[in-house]
């Protein structure tokens, strides 16, 4: 709550030619768009807001049109436009829990469900996409994980998604009723009108 006080404050005050374009923050992390001229000055200003506090606040340049924010690397494109592909710090080493530990098979297939999963909701082009998989699987694979075991994922996650669609047709082709609270009697309504919804499935 402190910190979400302090930046508005420090924002709302920043003089005009080091406002931020943008500024996202996720707990102490925070992304931003300012003039590359302006960083320093942004960075005084937020610092000088409290100075008795214990917030201080630090930055991290794009260099060769990248920047990392999060498990994300920002990838800044010739036309403008960006791109996301899936960051991992320099000492990472590419370790994951090996298949012949002792824990269940389920557990094992879970991290490469999450691996998977945590592709596809980060990068953004299909090219890119491909390549983190293939990044997957070679990084899991000389952890002794067999092909078998990335093939029962993606058929498990194909069944999963197939499943995903069609509660969201059933669900849009429902509709929905809105009554107001009235005690004792609105939740038979509700009770009613959940039968009744039921029977024409």
């Amino acid at each position: 709550m402190y910190l979400e006080f302090l930046e508005q404050k420090a924002i709302a005050a920043a003089p005009l030619e080091c406002k931020p374009r943008l500024w996202k923050r996720y707990v102490d992390d925070v992304l931003e768009i300012v003039k590359q001229d302006q960083v320093e000055n942004l960075t005084q200003h937020l610092n000088s807001s409290d100075p008795a506090g214990p917030i201080k606040f630090t930055y991290e340049k794009e260099y060769e049109n990248k920047i990392s924010f999060l498990d994300s690397l920002i990838i800044r494109k010739p036309d403008g436009s960006v791109k996301l592909l899936v960051y991992r710090k320099p000492t990472h080493t590419d370790q994951y829990l090996h298949f012949d530990s002792h824990h269940s098979v389920h557990q094992k297939l879970g991290i490469i469900r999450t691996l998977f999963d945590h592709m596809n909701s980060i990068v953004t082009m299909d090219a890119d996409r491909n390549t983190e998989e293939v990044n997957i699987t070679s990084a899991l694979s000389r952890c002794g994980y067999p092909k078998w075991s990335f093939n029962q994922v993606r058929k498990k996650m194909k069944e999963n998604k197939k499943v995903t669609s069609k509660k969201k047709e059933n669900m849009e082709s429902k509709g929905f009723f809105v009554v107001p609270y009235v005690a004792g009697l609105s939740w038979r309504v509700s009770k009613c009108l959940r039968s009744l919804a039921s029977t024409q499935l």
